[in-house]
């Protein structure tokens, strides 16, 4: 029957009793089935962790730069883990690494939300902030400003300077301002 419709025969289900078997064109199948896992896959959103580390006494000026690392992730829909680091006796104080999390995630928290709490882990306390359900602004990111003309400072100096009363060039005026004297000339030597 498949040969007589130009058709491929297909065993769907071998362990069954009779085995199954389908008439179709299998070339057209595997076709289709690609074309949907494609197509699934252009749907899906791929999140990326990044990572922010900190150090327990941080400077306030690194901190806010640090932070505003964090608000970029958050709005790209990407998911931040941020780790701090304890050096020596710092480890002994593991509070101040808690304390510095809680303010980073109070801070952030119109974008993002705390997926996993603070947890000491070796000399590393490691918290992770996720981004809130909505659509990431990576597409607006991506595209880039137009391209402003800047002036070149060459086309400003040669520019005509405009001023309050018209200037006229009166000819006569500048010919007997500086009059021709024959005798300030230096001598050639012939």
């Amino acid at each position: 029957m498949a040969q007589e419709a130009d058709l491929d025969l297909v065993e769907v289900a071998p362990t069954a009793r009779p085995p199954v078997c389908k008439l179709m064109d299998y070339g057209k199948f595997k076709y289709e089935s690609a074309v949907k896992a494609r197509e699934s896959r252009k749907n899906q959103t791929q999140t990326i962790v990044k990572e922010i580390k900190l150090r327990p006494k941080i400077d306030p000026h690194d901190y806010g730069t640090k932070k505003g690392h964090v608000e970029r992730f958050l709005k790209a829909g990407d998911k931040v883990k941020v780790t701090i680091m304890f050096r020596g006796r710092e480890q002994s104080r593991p509070e101040l690494g808690f304390r510095l999390l809680q303010k980073l995630a109070d801070d952030v928290t119109e974008l993002g939300f705390v997926e996993s709490q603070p947890k000491q882990d070796g000399r590393n306390m490691i918290m992770v902030i996720g981004p809130h359900r909505r659509a990431p602004e990576r597409k607006a990111e991506a595209k880039p400003a137009q391209p402003r003309p800047v002036p070149s400072p060459r086309s400003e100096a040669t520019a005509p300077i405009a001023t309050a009363e018209p200037v006229t060039e009166d000819t006569e005026d500048t010919e007997t301002a500086a009059p021709a004297d024959s005798s300030a000339q230096a001598p050639t030597d012939a």
